[in-house]
């Protein structure tokens, strides 16, 4: 989710995604979804891609799991770093592992309403193994009166050194919602590169959105967002995306999610998976070498959030509307991150 990204829609032409969310937290440009190009809405909506992946390393575990059990790794993988939410019930999230950023959403640069907070009211463990982020209303115009959840990772060390591949890995159910009362819900669960931290800007710094949903559409985007904004060689700022892949169910259960980051095969790849399959794939030669490396070879920090309203939601029919109920909730089970040495 990047600021100034285009519109979700032209994530289902293969967009961006979260895009230029980057660093919300020091308000830098969000990429999530560029509301400049909003008028792509029209795109290819009428049918849910597919993008088929050629990755060849080890696939995510996809097994359905209990509450708290964070999956062993995949042959060939070690657990660097996970996280089962095991807190006790309405407990916010450890200061030792993530931080919260909190603000109003229209500083985000997505077009975003809600403002987030770090109340357990939007962000909290449930008792039962689980993170919750829940979007709440107040007032009478669905388009004010929201606040919701954003949490990244203290660290900002994951990623694959030269040689190896890295997989970040999480179990999520979206809001149990529908297109009938969920119109405005944006969950995410993406990444952004560590230079962002240090000064480099986005999307230069680099951007993966391993999840995104909007307006309980029951499907998900992927999206790589790079190099420079507008347009550049990732067309900016809507990056290259899967487009809208179909995903049944994921408003009702857990699924699992992930990403890999392959520097272990020629050409480099990132690898998108939804419940253990590769749906979409980004090779490395789809840009220039420097803007890879730039968005790419290096470590990444971690976000989950709940936004309301935005760029991309309208592209797909509008932001919240009289329908839309307060209360939705994204649930996530674990998050594991794996490495395969060199």
């Amino acid at each position: 989710m990047s600021s100034g990204q285009v519109p979700e829609q032209e994530k289902a032409q293969g967009g961006p995604g979260r895009a230029g969310r980057a660093a919300r937290r020091t308000r830098r440009p969000k990429g999530r979804l560029a509301l400049t190009a909003l008028a792509v809405a029209a795109l290819s909506l009428a049918g849910m891609t597919a993008a088929t992946g050629t990755g060849s390393a080890a696939a995510p575990t996809a097994a359905t799991v209990a509450p708290n059990d964070v999956p062993a790794p995949p042959a060939g993988f070690t657990t660097t770093w996970s996280d089962d939410f095991n807190g006790a019930a309405n407990t916010g999230v450890p200061s030792s592992d993530w931080k919260y950023d909190t603000g109003p959403g229209s500083s985000f640069g997505t077009g975003e309403i809600e403002t987030m907070t770090n109340s357990t009211s939007n962000v909290y463990e449930d008792g039962n193994g689980h993170l919750v982020l829940k979007a709440l209303h107040d007032g009478s115009d669905p388009g004010s009166g929201w606040t919701s959840g954003r949490i990244e990772t203290q660290s900002d060390s994951f990623g694959a050194p030269a040689g190896g591949v890295v997989m970040m890995q999480s179990s999520i159910q979206q809001p149990d919602l529908t297109t009938a009362n969920g119109a405005g819900y944006w969950p995410a669960f993406w990444m952004l590169g560590s230079t962002l931290r240090t000064g480099t800007t986005w999307p230069t710094s680099g951007e993966v959105d391993i999840l995104e949903d909007i307006n309980a559409r029951s499907s998900v985007f992927g999206t790589l967002h790079c190099g420079t904004n507008p347009g550049g060689p990732c067309n900016e700022s809507t990056g290259i995306g899967s487009g809208e892949h179909a995903c049944s169910g994921c408003q009702t259960g857990y699924h699992t999610y992930a990403v890999q980051i392959d520097r272990s095969v020629s050409p480099e790849q990132i690898r998108w998976y939804l419940d253990g399959q590769n749906y979409f794939t980004v090779n490395s030669t789809q840009v220039d070498a420097t803007t890879w490396a730039n968005a790419v070879d290096h470590p990444f920090f971690i976000i989950y959030d709940l936004a309301m309203g935005g760029g991309f939601p309208d592209a797909f029919g509008g932001g919240p509307n009289s329908s839309t109920v307060s209360g939705g909730q994204m649930n996530v089970d674990y998050v594991a991150v794996y490495n395969k040495a060199p």
